[in-house]
């Protein structure tokens, strides 16, 4: 009786359990790959739907009428009055008693200019904070879906290494109630059942939240599902270079955001100074007299404010502003130096994170497979011990993992990689490094 249960549980173990043993970060061939292409399609449904981004754009379009509402000529002051006095003797009825002014400032020295100047400056400011702001999000939802879809390759793990424990856990069942299996390894088996389909709901919940996070940027219900994403292939080198560097400086989003403040500070400097200028002011005035309605005289007058008697303050206002000035084109300085470290450092992170890829998909991971393997066929033979299997299937799940998170963590740097150099997406990113000789 012993001898059929051990032929049973061989023939199980030998053509159920590992006629595909354990293998290592199988693509689903339902799942959808994760290419630029599709990260644009769901940029460009952000770009459309985020209320944020939405909301900016309007402030753009504020921006653009503010610079549109500035006037070249302003409103002229009508003035009307009249003469009071106890006597009405022969002047007042020669000189007239209804007095009418009409005042209207000219537009000389080109304050009217500066002043629009500033004003577009001000909308090239609220254009250039839409578009890095747009990069952010692109971003964070780029490193959203490369989560995803590292979550989706960990839950395909678990879900393999779940079946692979069941089934050993019934097998060793069954060799248990033949007598040749030992329960210590049965009650092993088990607990690690348990463990792990306890840590695939954690897992499936922490999928779900990262689902959540990228309806949130595409504005839409937080529990709408996603396609299941599939991380895609290691990306080649990227080397570092000048040209990447000059690239970066010239297009970094903040740092175009900050040239554009620079301009607008220097934009502010010149409207100051138009307030050393005298503001100059044409009128006419006329008079008519009340009894006979007839009118008596008229005048032209020319009048002038006199900004010498507030020269000091003036110029303190113009200091202020050249401070300000200063104050922008040092921090963009900085800003520039920073954006070389940052850009060295991702170049870096994506560099070791390919390494550790490839490294683990070309030796570790065949190795791991063999080893498991190898410890699975001694314990079937009773030549091997069961923790040397179940080392061999840890080791195994452990370089599935890292080999899905190096893959994931490369693209995720490379995505900050493309926000430093204020490109549009990776594609944008593998044709300036064609370019680079």
């Amino acid at each position: 009786m012993k001898t059929k249960w051990a032929l049973a549980w061989l023939l199980t173990a030998t053509n159920f359990v590992y006629a595909d043993p354990v293998t290592a970060f199988v693509k689903d061939t339902n799942a959808v790959p994760l290419t630029p292409a599709l990260l644009n399609a769901w940029s460009e449904i952000m770009r459309t739907n985020h209320p944020g981004l939405r909301a900016l754009q309007e402030r753009s379009r504020a921006a653009a009428y503010s610079s549109r509402a500035v006037r070249t000529w302003e409103d002229p002051m009508f003035k009307v009055g009249g003469v009071v006095a106890t006597d009405h003797g022969p002047n007042l009825e020669e000189d007239g008693d209804l007095i009418y002014a009409l005042d209207q400032r000219l537009p000389l020295f080109g304050r009217a200019t500066a002043e629009r100047r500033l004003a577009e400056k001000e909308t090239d400011v609220t254009t250039a904070r839409v578009e890095m702001q747009l990069q952010l999000y692109r971003r964070d939802l780029g490193k959203l879906l490369f989560t995803a879809a590292l979550a989706e390759t960990t839950l395909e793990v678990g879900a393999r290494d779940r079946g692979w424990l069941e089934t050993m856990a019934s097998a060793a069942n069954e060799r248990f109630r033949a007598g040749g299996g030992s329960q210590l390894e049965l009650l092993r088996l088990q607990n690690e059942v348990a463990k792990r389909i306890d840590q695939l709901k954690t897992e499936t919940l922490l999928r779900d939240h990262t689902w959540a996070s990228v309806n949130r940027l595409l504005n839409r219900p937080l529990n709408t599902p996603l396609p299941r994403l599939q991380l895609p292939e290691v990306w080649p080198v990227i080397p570092y270079n000048s040209r990447l560097v000059n690239y970066a400086i010239k297009f970094e989003p903040k740092l175009r955001l900050m040239s554009r403040e620079i301009e607008t500070a220097d934009a502010r400097v010149a409207t100051a100074r138009k307030t050393l200028l005298p503001e100059v002011t044409a009128g006419i005035e006329g008079r008519q007299y009340s009894g006979d309605g007839n009118f008596r005289e008229g005048a032209f007058t020319v009048g002038f404010s006199l900004p010498w008697l507030n020269r000091g303050r003036y110029k303190s206002e113009i200091a202020r502003e050249r401070a300000k000035l200063e104050a922008v084109r040092l921090e963009r300085a900085d800003e520039e130096l920073a954006v070389g470290e940052c850009l060295h450092k991702l170049v870096i992170e994506i560099d070791a994170a390919r390494r550790e890829a490839v490294l683990y998909r070309d030796e570790i991971l065949p190795r791991s497979r063999q080893a498991l393997e190898v410890a699975h066929a001694n314990w079937v033979a009773g030549r091997g011990m069961f923790m040397e299997t179940m080392e061999a299937r840890r080791s195994l799940l452990e370089a599935e993992t890292i080999y899905a998170r190096a893959v994931a963590r490369q693209f995720e740097a490379m995505i900050e990689l493309v926000l430093c150099c204020g490109l549009g997406d990776l594609e944008a990113l593998d044709n300036l490094l064609e370019e680079t000789p």
